[in-house]
């Protein structure tokens, strides 16, 4: 039991420690475009080929062995919250903007990339689910690589942080430690091996970046409006 909480402990720190030098404390009068760099392809890279190596190992040990220790210790566990908490990020951005915490960007560009991280993410999953076909720890049915839950969490995770870390640099942290949640929460329940949830965050997070990376703000000039605290 205790090599599953260090292996978990790991996830959660992988998922979170690529963001300690990407947030700024300092307010800035203007907001910049969310330019490409290639570091911040680091998390969600390894994330995919940590899922991609453990879904491809010869015996499946490196999957299977979380499934042993689930079914050992938590062979009873079953929740639903996961199935909510997914979009939970969602919901943060567009309550605190309605509160008056506005986020960077306004709510039609903000909205637009949402909407496009969404459609790429999802696209991604649903052909990797159709190709690779595999069978669920519960063995309820086929679709069980990538993880599309923990992939949804990790998407929304990106969109909160991204909207949020200029404003509080700790947004980051919560954002991907509530994402990690889900992806324990979809192995704790049988439903996902760890390399399907490993991917599912990298899928999730890419999706994501890609879509502020790539957006053209047609809809008005961004927010240049200072940070209040």
């Amino acid at each position: 039991m205790k090599k599953l909480a260090v292996l978990l402990s790991s996830f959660i720190v992988l998922t979170q420690s690529g963001y300690s030098q990407q947030t700024d404390s300092i307010p800035l009068p203007a907001l910049p475009r969310n330019k490409f760099t290639v570091r911040q392809l680091q998390v969600p890279l390894t994330l995919t080929l940590m899922g991609l190596a453990a879904s491809s190992n010869a015996d499946g040990s490196i999957k299977n062995y979380i499934v042993r220790e689930r079914n050992e210790h938590l062979p009873g566990f079953r929740t639903h919250i996961d199935n909510y908490l997914q979009y939970s990020p969602i919901a943060i951005v567009y309550g605190l903007d309605a509160m008056g915490i506005k986020a960077k960007n306004d709510f039609a560009n903000r909205t637009a990339m949402l909407i496009k991280g969404e459609l790429m993410m999802l696209t991604t999953v649903t052909l990797l689910k159709n190709t690779t076909n595999q069978l669920r720890p519960d063995g309820t049915d086929h679709s069980s690589f990538p993880s599309g839950h923990t992939a949804q969490a990790f998407a929304t995770a990106t969109f909160l942080s991204m909207e949020y870390k200029d404003r509080f640099p700790w947004m980051p942290y919560a954002a991907y430690g509530l994402a990690s949640t889900v992806g324990m929460m979809r192995m704790a329940n049988n439903r996902h091996y760890i390399s399907d949830v490993l991917l599912g965050a990298g899928i999730g997070i890419l999706s994501m970046k890609a879509s502020y990376w790539t957006h053209q703000y047609k809809w008005g000039k961004k927010k240049t409006a200072k940070l209040i605290y």
